[in-house]
């Protein structure tokens, strides 16, 4: 709180100052101007002198500006060309590097980093099943299973014999 009020009092002075030295600054470019007394002509004459000084000012003015312009637009075209002279250059592609999560940690931390951290040490072991090598399903002839899938071996059975005496 004691610095924020100092910097509160030297920001006021600060602020003085200035107003001290644009009033100072005013008083010795601006003469007081007396028109009490001045007949007609001499008024008119006052008024074009101070018309010539407008003018005059003005036109630095616009030359300053037009200056600040054209340096702008200068500063514009040469980012642009800063930017297409970086887009020309190939940038190398990437290695991958592996790190350990100790390394990482050694090299992120410096030597305050003590405790190792092992990440695999909490995952469970899967094993690895490979689906090719599992049996492979017999393809064949499916008239020859109809027998001993449909149940029906019995009555298959009885029409043979039912077919046989006949045929005969």
């Amino acid at each position: 709180s004691l610095m924020l009020a100092k910097a509160k009092e030297e920001w006021d002075q600060e602020i003085v100052e200035k107003q001290s030295e644009k009033e100072r600054y005013l008083s010795e470019r601006i003469t007081p101007l007396h028109t009490s007394g001045l007949s007609l002509s001499q008024l008119q004459d006052l008024c074009r002198e101070l018309h010539e000084k407008v003018e005059i000012v003005d036109e630095e003015r616009y030359d300053i500006e037009a200056k600040c312009n054209h340096n702008t637009r200068e500063i514009k075209d040469l980012k642009i060309k800063v930017l297409d002279l970086r887009g020309k250059f190939k940038r190398p592609p990437l290695r991958r590097v592996r790190v350990s999560a100790d390394a990482m940690l050694r090299a992120l931390l410096g030597s305050k980093h003590k405790v190792s951290m092992d990440l695999r040490a909490n995952l469970k072991s899967v094993k690895k099943e490979d689906t090719e090598k599992e049996r492979p399903v017999e393809v064949g002839d499916w008239r020859k299973n109809v027998e001993a899938m449909s149940g029906m071996e019995g009555r298959k059975k009885m029409f043979d014999a039912a077919k046989s005496p006949t045929g005969q």
